[in-house]
């Protein structure tokens, strides 16, 4: 989704069409899992305990901060993690603190209540995975560019799903996406990268007109 440039009413507009968005999301994974007769499409019957709920949140703290290193990391050792962040860019364009806000809270609830708390229980960890992935696809042009964003989706949803069926609940995944999708999203919209140029300097090209270096005849 193209942004316009960022003022009072657009922004408040992007917030209401996100909460929308994920808000129809979080219906149908509610009405799925209602539909198979589970009705606490928070917690995993017979393996949720008290202690993990208050674990679980804490653990996606520690996942999600683990995550975002690593994309920190490959985003200033990698090309292809730079151009995926000047294109996240480009897309998001200059989001307000309150629309990433928004943003991550949005899509971390409503994407873990679908893929964890609906489709997880419903078609297992690896296919439930790739389906999270196959979200992640970008179209057009951007295709090989957002392919190690498609990738990390992958893994993620293994992961997420993993951290989901060992602790019983959602608590978990929900921190470590927000947390993920919180801070990538502010380092997004608050850095950025120049593009990498590998050509001459311009120093170089304005001196190609003169005169080459006299060179020493071999004896």
């Amino acid at each position: 989704m193209e942004y316009s440039s960022p003022s009072r009413e657009p922004g408040l507009s992007r917030s209401g069409v996100v909460l929308a968005l994920y808000g129809s999301l979080s219906l149908v994974a509610l009405l799925i899992s209602a539909g198979r007769g589970d009705v606490d499409i928070y917690t995993i019957e017979g393996t949720s305990t008290g202690t993990m709920l208050l674990l679980s949140p804490l653990i996606g703290v520690a996942l999600g901060l683990f995550v975002v290193v690593v994309s920190r990391f490959a985003t200033y050792r990698y090309e292809w993690g730079a151009k995926l962040h000047r294109e996240f860019g480009d897309i998001l364009g200059d989001l307000t603190g309150r629309e990433i806000l928004v943003l991550a809270l949005a899509s971390s609830v409503g994407e873990e209540l679908f893929f964890r708390g609906a489709l997880l229980p419903w078609i297992g960890l690896w296919p439930h995975a790739i389906v999270f992935a196959l979200l992640h696809v970008a179209r057009g042009t951007r295709f090989v560019s957002f392919l190690p964003w498609t990738a990390t989706a992958f893994v993620i949803g293994l992961a997420f799903g993993w951290l989901c069926n060992e602790t019983g609940d959602l608590g978990g995944p929900i921190v470590a996406h927000f947390t993920i999708n919180y801070l990538n999203l502010k380092f997004i919209c608050r850095v950025k990268l120049p593009e990498r140029d590998d050509g001459p300097s311009p120093a170089s090209e304005g001196d190609s007109d003169s005169e080459p270096a006299p060179q020493r005849e071999s004896p």
